[in-house]
């Protein structure tokens, strides 16, 4: 038996309509291009006729006009050799305007009885359906257009939106089949943002487990912290995870320059989510649209961003229900978010997502690894270690550069020094060694920069140094590489030891050089802005203790200040004081140390960098030791090793370990200081 195959039925398109016209248009063009005719004038068609250059004579009796073909000599002498080429198939004419038929009739039979003109003669009625045609051409080009621009305009042509269209949502919808496959063994570290995420899909897969219990689903989770952190990576491992619709759009996606198209988008993404309920609402960048209300005076005029966050709020948790609709939401400014946009109930979960850790570092690092080739020589947790602050995406940038500077050499695989160079790429720039300096220049780089290794190996709470170079690379003439223990609060010694050393570049050039340059402008900014902290913020003046000026909620102070002129007096002061007593302290350890300081000077401007050993080759071992001190002596790490005294004196006491980053990066995330 046959199977019963059904003849697919052909859908009309418009599109055919404008090829069948076009297709029209080109063939009168072409057909008319099948002759060649020259307009002359009366006086000369019967000169061409009396010359005998004329063969036939066709006469439109309609039109009052005449054509005559002509012979080869006269296309010769009237067209010109790019119109006319002997031997083509292209019929030859000129045509002219004539009183009437009747009098060119017996112009023509006066002409055969002279013997002038012995062609063939035919009267006709002329229809010009070219000339028409081209007539309405413009019109029928407009017509084209207008249904093409009316039809984008509605949106129907798969373009996604319009004039007409503009109110919808923006929303792309993924499923379990999409091209998303992340899941939340892609996502290393983040244990516990992972937890709560991963809660939220098991609400959605089995709600019966919680609502039996009286419990509800979570309406909303905010993924708060760093860029780079991972928050939009772990909104897409949730989408590869669950096993429901994932609609995902950007927060700037609900600001158009129309009047209530925010809000007439933000309802439309609800009804969609509602009617594929439950679902899970990404939002990201939320701060675009969730800027607290009455922070941004416009004159009294109106709010296009206030009222899509106030349809946003309704939605969430207005009188209608959302049920089984979950938002999850992102962004790296949560202080300027509305509070009633945070409050329980829109968003019963703030969902922290820190810079990586020590142990987060190495897991991230080996996610990234999986596509590298590397050699047995990569110590990833030595690696995790020399990346302090680094956030996931900046690891998945040093592994990129690793891989592309291998590449330039020509390796077969990635070794450990391609991505120690990759690692001071990111941190200090591009190497130039094509920078001219004279020798004064580079002895005074090499005073500065050994002025910052000398003092930071004598001091308890300074990093253990890793690299100085006085290489140029990027705006500075020279760095210095530290590896920081990480903790979590820092004392009073450590901020001032870590002002001391930072000191110490410009200390050792008015000592050991006479003189002072602008090469310390990065150290002074710094300096200040740590004294500033310490003083107004930290509450570690002897002073002014117990102070705080700083506003965590980010509202600041606008155009007033916190304190008093006085006060203001008071608190520059004491941060003159500190960074004077830091600055003497500076000179005092380097006179004590200034031959050590020298030879380090000198090595450096032999060999244009030092590392670990060098120093302690001069200045002998550290007095205070660390965990990372027992790494570059050779001694390898156990996994899951907890270091329960990360700094350790050399007769067992326990010493405060001291938290801060490279060189380049200051150790204490300094708040912005407030307009005075």
């Amino acid at each position: 038996m046959k199977p019963n195959l059904k003849k697919k039925k052909l859908n009309f398109s418009l599109y055919w309509m404008y090829a069948i016209i076009i297709l029209v248009l080109v063939g009168v063009y072409y057909l008319d291009q099948n002759s060649i005719t020259k307009p002359v004038t009366y006086s000369e068609f019967e000169k061409y006729v009396t010359e005998g250059g004329v063969e036939k004579i066709v006469v439109y009796t309609n039109k009052n006009e005449a054509e005559a073909f002509i012979t080869d000599s006269l296309a010769k002498k009237i067209f010109t050799p790019s119109q006319y080429t002997q031997g083509t198939h292209q019929d030859i004419k000129i045509s002219t305007s004539i009183p009437s038929a009747d009098k060119l009739q017996d112009k023509i039979e006066q002409w055969q009885q002279e013997g002038v003109f012995n062609g063939s003669v035919s009267f006709e009625k002329g229809s010009d359906y070219s000339a028409m045609f081209w007539s309405f051409a413009p019109i029928l080009l407009l017509i084209v257009f207008w249904f093409v621009i009316m039809k984008r305009m509605s949106g129907k042509d798969g373009g996604g939106g319009g004039v007409f269209n503009v109110g919808k949502s923006k929303a792309q919808i993924f499923d379990k089949d999409g091209p998303i496959q992340v899941t939340f063994k892609d996502v290393a570290g983040l244990s516990e943002a992972k937890t709560e995420v991963e809660e939220i899909v098991e609400f959605l897969k089995n709600p019966q487990r919680y609502t039996d219990l009286g419990g509800k689903i979570p309406k909303g989770a905010l993924l708060v912290g760093p860029p780079g952190t991972g928050k939009t990576l772990l909104a897409k491992a949730v989408a590869g995870e669950a096993n429901v619709p994932f609609f995902s759009m950007s927060g700037s996606d609900f600001v158009e320059m129309f009047v209530g198209v925010g809000a007439s988008r933000v309802r439309d993404l609800f009804r969609q989510a509602k009617e594929k309920a439950p679902c899970i609402v990404f939002i990201d960048e939320i701060d675009a649209v969730g800027r607290a209300r009455g922070r941004n005076p416009n004159m009294g005029a109106n709010d296009e961003r206030e009222n899509t966050l106030n349809q946003l709020l309704t939605e969430m948790d207005g009188f209608g229900s959302n049920s089984g609709v979950i938002i999850l939401a992102a962004t790296n400014r949560a202080d300027i978010l509305d509070k009633a946009l945070l409050r329980a109930g829109r968003f019963d979960r703030q969902i922290y997502v820190d810079l990586p850790d020590l142990n987060d570092r190495v897991a991230i690092f080996n996610v990234h690894l999986r596509k590298i080739k590397t050699d047995d020589s990569l110590d990833v947790e030595l690696l995790a270690r020399q990346t302090p602050g680094f956030s996931g995406a900046d690891i998945a940038n040093v592994c990129n550069e690793a891989a592309l500077i291998a590449a330039r050499h020509n390796k077969s695989c990635v070794q450990k020094q391609d991505f120690n160079d990759a690692v001071d790429r990111i941190i200090g720039g591009l190497e130039k060694r094509s920078k001219i300096t004279t020798d004064e220049e580079k002895r005074s780089i090499a005073v500065h920069e050994a002025g910052h290794a000398t003092i930071s190996w004598h001091l308890r709470y300074a990093s253990p140094l890793i690299k100085v170079t006085i290489v140029p690379r990027g705006k500075a003439l020279g760095a210095a590489w530290y590896l920081p223990e990480e903790r979590q609060i820092t004392p009073t010694e450590a901020l001032l030891d870590e002002m001391c050393s930072t000191l110490g570049g410009r200390a050792a050039e008015e000592l050991f050089l006479g003189h002072i340059s602008t090469g310390a402008a990065n150290d002074l900014e710094r300096v200040t802005k740590l004294a500033y902290a310490m003083v107004a913020y930290y509450g570690m003046s002897d002073k002014l203790p117990n102070l705080c000026y700083y506003d965590s909620t980010g509202q600041e102070y606008g155009f007033s200040k916190p304190y008093s002129e006085e006060r203001a007096k008071n608190i520059d002061a004491e941060v003159s004081r500190i960074i004077n007593e830091q600055y003497e302290r500076a000179k005092d350890i380097l006179r004590k140390h200034a031959d050590g300081h020298k030879k380090l000077a000198d090595v450096l401007i032999a060999r244009e960098v030092i590392f670990t050993e060098d120093v302690e080759n001069i200045f002998g071992k550290r007095q205070w030791t660390s965990r990372t001190d027992e790494i570059f002596a050779g001694k390898q790490l156990t996994e899951g090793k907890k270091d329960e005294n990360p700094y350790e004196d050399k007769d067992g006491t326990f010493i405060e370990d001291k938290d801060g980053k490279d060189d380049d990066k200051p150790s204490v995330e300094i708040p912005p200081i407030p307009k005075q």
